[in-house]
């Protein structure tokens, strides 16, 4: 395989960027990607006039002057290296294909694909002169050289073609795999749906090191991956109770994970005796053992989920502060009285 220039790899981060959250669907070998409706990345400022193609596709989606899923022609005029070859002038159909592994079973939906003329612009971009929504789609292109990009769900390959003189198919394998992600309070206590969510990153021995893939992807959604590790991120609520774990996505596979929780709802109320009706308005703060602040809130009843440890509640009522120590340890929820000191 020929290495690709410069632009065409920070066109392949941006388009990686893009893809979108898949839903709960089909298990694998061929989980289907949902169409992409999620907001896209804000692009960054520039004067009017002057957005460059890049900017222009983290902005859309699509490359400078394309905008649909139509089979597009190429719109340059410009002759390529290619074109002062022996490899003629006359336009052939190149079929293309994507497979699941090599030899492997073909994917019939979902797929997204583009080509690019392997020579940059003047503007040292990668002009695309193709793109289609269709399973396997043939195209029409002058003799030369190109590389072509398929992407499925959040899976993606990429490979240089050379059109000769006569028609022919291209196959593209993914080693695409799917991840469906779940959490649970150790011993099995089951995570209600709402209180989780996991971000999922491309492995790497420190944060600095690993790329997001996926953010606040939600119990049971189907993620289309290639092959290859992710660390992935496990949340319970909002606080301080999380999980990691690295795993291993297989071409053709489902890999369905549980990622279990050392954590436990808690409430907390300020009363006057032990049992009685919880006083309204109450600043609340709760504090680790390193005093450091890990929730807040103004209320009657307020929830958090915490890790295991011990905590300070502090209740702040009419500039009087009340506090009481306690400890977290993983399991079903727990309720946490706060008594009002006698004055």
């Amino acid at each position: 395989m020929k290495s690709f220039p410069k632009p065409f790899l920070l066109l392949l981060a941006a388009l990686f960027a893009l893809m979108p959250v898949l839903p709960s669907l089909a298990a694998p070998p061929l989980p289907r990607p949902r169409p992409d409706h999620d907001a896209q990345p804000e692009p960054p400022p520039v004067a009017p006039g002057q957005e460059s193609d890049r900017q222009k596709l983290i902005r859309t989606g699509f490359p400078a002057g394309e905008d649909s899923d139509a089979l597009m022609p190429p719109d340059s005029t410009e002759e390529t290296a290619a074109d002062a070859t022996n490899l003629g002038t006359t336009p052939q159909s190149v079929t293309l294909v994507a497979e699941v592994t090599e030899n492997g079973a073909k994917i019939n939906t979902g797929v997204v694909w583009r080509v690019f003329n392997s020579v940059p612009d003047k503007n040292g971009n990668l002009p695309m002169v193709a793109k289609s929504a269709q399973a396997s789609p043939t195209v029409t292109l002058k003799p030369g050289d190109y590389v072509v990009h398929v992407a499925y769900g959040r899976a993606q390959a990429s490979d240089s073609l050379r059109v000769g003189n006569k028609a022919g198919t291209k196959a593209l394998i993914l080693d695409v795999g799917a991840l469906k992600l779940n959490a649970a309070i150790a011993g099995n206590i089951p995570i209600p749906a709402k209180l989780q969510h996991f971000d999922v990153f491309t492995s790497g021995s420190s944060e600095t090191d690993r790329v997001p893939v996926a953010e606040k992807v939600g119990p049971n959604d189907l993620l289309t991956l290639n092959a290859g590790t992710y660390h992935v991120v496990s949340y319970f609520g909002d606080q301080n109770a999380l999980v990691r774990a690295d795993l291993r996505v297989e071409p053709g596979h489902l890999t369905d994970a549980t990622l279990y929780q050392k954590a436990a709802q808690v409430g907390f109320k300020l009363v006057t005796q032990p049992g009685g009706e919880a006083i309204a308005d109450i600043d609340w703060a709760v504090k680790g053992q390193d005093g450091q602040t890990v929730f807040t809130n103004t209320g009657t009843f307020p929830m958090a989920v915490l890790q295991e440890g011990n905590y300070t509640v502090l209740a702040t009522r009419n500039g009087k502060v009340y506090s009481h120590p306690f400890q977290i340890k993983a399991g079903k929820p727990q309720d946490i009285e706060v008594l009002v000191t006698p004055s």
